[in-house]
């Protein structure tokens, strides 16, 4: 799991400032977007997102040059996120590990909608961000078809559409989407 966290840090390193006021800065900035993009879609404006960040347009624009930048940056974060997730589940046992990881993809994925709309999906931090998702989620997966626990023809892309198809649903509630989770899971494990 470290090699699968230190590509999605890298992917923000090269961004983030060294001086320490400047990266307090940067990350006040990614916790203010990532509020205002749960809240109200990606097109909320930056004005609003420096303000909640407290600081100025300038320093919004001197850290994330365009929209796009800022959106890619709150996605790698996340999916920084989910590799650390991946990270803390690994010591469970096979199935419990992989589920609660799918469960904590799911309700990320649910929440980012907008996020995931907003981004070229063939850009290169996508397509790294992608290779990070496989590689923390691959893993866990292996884990649990070598424990006889998931089907062997199940591949970690599959999982990736089984995310997909879940969080595309329109649910009454999450306690419904859970659920839809749980059965899509059933599909793919072996019981005895």
């Amino acid at each position: 799991m470290p090699d699968t966290q230190a590509a999605t840090q890298d992917l923000l390193a090269a961004r983030r400032p060294h001086r320490a006021d400047a990266r307090r800065n940067f990350d006040a900035l990614l916790a203010a977007a990532r509020a205002a993009f749960t809240e109200s879609g990606t097109d909320v404006s930056l004005e609003d997102i420096a303000k909640r960040a407290g600081v100025g347009i300038g320093t919004l624009y001197r850290n994330f040059p365009t929209r796009e930048d800022l959106v890619e940056c709150v996605y790698i974060d996340e999916v920084d996120g989910l590799s650390r997730a991946a990270a803390d589940v690994a010591s469970r046992e096979p199935w419990e590990a992989l589920s609660a990881w799918l469960e904590r993809f799911v309700d990320y994925v649910a929440t980012k909608h907008a996020l995931l709309s907003a981004l070229n999906k063939g850009s290169e931090t996508m397509v790294a961000a992608r290779g990070a998702l496989y590689a923390a989620g691959n893993p866990i997966l292996a884990r649990a078809q070598e424990a006889g626990e998931v089907r062997a023809d199940t591949s970690i892309q599959d999982l990736m559409m089984l995310v997909l198809a879940v969080t595309n649903g329109t649910f009454v509630d999450d306690a419904q989407r859970a659920r839809v989770l749980a059965m899509a899971l059933d599909g793919i494990r072996i019981r005895d």
